[in-house]
């Protein structure tokens, strides 16, 4: 192709994909080789044995809040003084008792995290919430 000397030159227009697509076919080779390598795993025939589920209901502690501050202790209405010794009579018992904490929806919160602190305080590591899946 010959060039005329008065003919002014352009910038080329067209992006030059040459090296793109070299790298990408390096890093589609790295990645072919080294995928094989990475799932190492171990064949084991382990043997087969089966069992009945051990299911041991352990002890519960039902506690109650409603929504103005009335605290019930597995159906017994309790008061806030109270809780700290029956809390730590019952942190002493093997094995140690789940308790549960059933809220009124619109219970204030400050009793609930005092109720928690109280227990945690005594001893009891075993604290959840009884939540009604409807709601």
């Amino acid at each position: 192709m010959a060039f005329n000397k008065y003919r002014r030159q352009t910038p080329m227009a067209d992006m030059n994909v040459v090296p793109l697509v070299d790298v990408m076919l390096v890093l589609l080779v790295i990645f072919i080789v080294t995928a094989p390598l990475l799932t190492h795993a171990v064949k084991i025939d382990l043997s087969k044995a089966s069992s009945n589920a051990n299911i041991t209901k352990p002890e519960h502690i039902e506690f109650g809040i409603r929504e103005g501050g009335e605290l019930f202790w597995s159906g017994e209405k309790v008061l806030l003084k109270d809780l700290p010794p029956r809390f730590a009579a019952e942190a002493q018992r093997q094995p140690q008792p789940e308790l549960h904490i059933r809220a009124d929806g619109n219970a204030r919160y400050q009793i609930v995290a005092q109720v928690m602190s109280l227990a945690a305080k005594s001893g009891l590591v075993r604290i959840g919430f009884i939540t009604d899946p409807a709601k």
